[in-house]
């Protein structure tokens, strides 16, 4: 029987708090629904098996997550239905719940259009914003309207295209399912998502059946799938479903291949379209013809059964699937200087974390253990500064107070050393939210962007760079601002950002959550090329979430073309303090 995952819990959890919103509850309440959330969203365990190991007490053990929410998640996740939900819906006007999904729409506003402009969902809402309807309402204005409208256009994108961090667990549910069949003992992704690209548009499946007469009951499996919402073809060697996810539906390819086509059809499928024209150009000039079914020279098959033979067939080394995009790498690959990508295991430590002292689920100790048992050396512990009242940020009063508990903390702590941190908001002048000598008393220092998203782009550009000419700022944090699918980049020269991180020495975050993945690998390599070092950070909000970020992280690190040396936390403690002291 399927279980929901948690992006779909998760999902179902925040549009509780925004009906709630609507109705005028009281802001604890919801509040405790978008920290549920949050803490789904994090979590590195599927909440249906932490349910079936330990029940209802295991669900009130995830931090954020009260008896009462615990009961309504349990009841998704027995029926996949939840009456309160279905309850709130009922009270709205008709198409308000799909409006909610807009960028830049409130709850609110979305009552008001659907209740004043009869907008029953995003096309209609397009069609009055395009109509100018909406600007002469109350609070609304041109320029909200011309907000609006963008907010329109980037759901209509993130419709498209699942963000990675959404795609990949879903990804390896199917997987894990097929592989589970004696027909299928390999099942594997392919396609963009192998390639780790930040958003995918579909998911491509590979199955090796021992036999050929093992195909139909792999077909069977895959269109049979809980997921499945529709079956759109299905052939002896190939079906085509699409499948639900939480709010999205996606469409799921699943090839049959013969054991020895396997590795052929690995990289075929793999893609990118730009680097399979390359290396099939390198084999016609060996007389030779690549394909998804193996390497051929006339009509004998002389390779295929991997990856590594059909690389070695035109004389190139194993290319990383993550910068097979025709960009360069089959060039390297023949001159011998591919790099040596950074790995999950290079990682040492983690420099961007909130505690409970700020908007974190957890107290310092927890977040030393979690880390400890990743096997990192150390953890920044990163509370908001006190211009962020919303996430509970410090003042230095409370920050000083914090310190002295990490302080006594190390002086238990074997194997892990909690860092002094903070998040420090950039105000809109340039200036951080700390004075120099709050600064001064810390050894991580995150300046990031919190407010102030739409400021011209020169005087955005200058604000930050500004900030990265501050002597104490580590880690300019996700540097565009951008969230995937539901807020675009902030306008900023982001080129000149990174020339000014190389000059001063500081580095620029890569923040794996997994709407931010920011910064993007286009802007990594960048990096790489102008010498500014990378973090790749966390930005947990809960320890759960830390093997989650490694992994999203390093993945678009190895993206951007990162190795050890661009990474500023694949530095051992000894090497990293030393670093972290330089120019005090």
């Amino acid at each position: 029987m399927y279980s929901m995952q948690n992006p779909e819990i998760a999902a179902i959890l925040e549009r509780i708090s925004e009906l709630l919103e609507v109705k005028g509850e009281i802001r604890f309440k919801i509040q405790a629904y978008q920290k549920a959330a949050r803490a789904l969203e994090n979590l590195d365990r599927p909440a249906a098996e932490l349910h079936a190991e330990g029940g209802l007490k295991a669900l009130t053990g995830i931090p954020g997550i009260g008896e009462g929410i615990a009961k309504k998640i349990e009841e998704l996740l027995a029926t996949g239905r939840l009456k309160y939900y279905e309850e709130l819906k009922a009270e709205l006007p008709k198409g308000v719940e799909e409006l909610l999904e807009v960028p830049h729409l409130g709850p609110k506003t979305a009552v008001m259009l659907a209740e004043k402009l009869r907008v029953t969902g995003v096309a209609s809402l397009e069609k009055a914003l395009r109509g100018h309807r909406v600007a002469p309402l109350p609070r609304m204005g041109e320029k909200m309207e011309e907000k609006l409208l963008r907010g329109v256009e980037i759901w209509k994108r993130g419709q498209e295209r699942m963000p990675l961090g959404e795609a990949l667990p879903l990804a390896k549910e199917i997987s894990g399912s097929l592989a589970g069949i004696p027909s299928a003992p390999g099942v594997e992704y392919a396609g963009s998502l192998r390639r780790m690209k930040e958003t995918v548009g579909d998911l491509d499946f590979l199955a090796f059946p021992r036999k050929p007469a093992d195909a139909p009951a792999v077909m069977d499996a895959f269109v049979s799938l809980p997921q499945v919402t529709q079956v759109t073809a299905r052939g002896e060697t190939k079906a085509q479903v699409r499948l639900a996810a939480g709010r999205r539906t996606v469409d799921a390819d699943l090839r049959v291949v013969e054991p020895a086509s396997r590795g052929a059809a690995l990289h075929y499928f793999t893609g990118s379209k730009a680097h399979n024209i390359l290396v099939r150009e390198l084999g016609v000039k060996r007389g030779l013809k690549i394909s998804e079914y193996g390497v051929f020279r006339g009509a004998k098959r002389v390779g295929g059964a991997t990856e590594e033979e059909i690389f070695r067939s035109v004389g190139l080394p194993f290319i990383p699937p993550e910068i097979r995009e025709g960009a360069g790498e089959v060039e390297a690959a023949a001159a011998g200087k591919l790099p040596r990508l950074v790995e999950e295991g290079d990682l040492h430590g983690d420099l961007h974390i909130h505690s409970d002292w700020s908007d974190g689920s957890q107290p310092l100790a927890e977040l030393a253990e979690a880390a400890r048992k990743l096997g990192y050396e150390y953890l920044a512990v990163t509370d908001h500064s006190q211009a962020v009242r919303i996430a509970n940020g410090l003042t230095p009063a409370r920050l000083r107070v914090r310190n002295k508990e990490i302080d006594r903390l190390n002086s238990k702590l074997r194997g892990i050393r909690l860092l002094k941190g903070a998040e420090v908001d950039i105000l809109k002048d340039g200036s951080l939210d700390y004075p120099d000598e709050v600064l001064a008393g810390l050894d991580v220092i995150i300046a990031s962007v919190h407010s102030g998203f739409n400021l011209p782009e020169a005087e955005q550009t200058r604000r930050v760079v500004r900030a990265l000419g501050n002597r104490y700022v580590t880690i300019l944090g996700h540097p565009t601002g951008r969230l995937i699918g539901e807020r675009e980049a902030y306008p900023i020269d982001i080129g000149e950002v990174i020339r000014a991180a190389a000059d001063n020495g500081k580095c620029l975050e890569l923040n794996a959550q997994v709407q931010r993945l920011d910064l993007a690998d286009i802007h990594l390599h960048r990096a790489k090329e102008a010498g500014a070092m990378v973090a790749i950070d966390s930005d947990a909000h809960h320890v759960s979430f830390l093997p989650v970020a490694r992994k999203l992280g390093v993945a678009m690190a190895r993206r951007g073309w990162l190795e050890e040396g661009d990474v500023l936390n694949a530095l051992p403690l000894s090497a990293l303090l030393k670093k972290l002291g330089r120019g005090r």
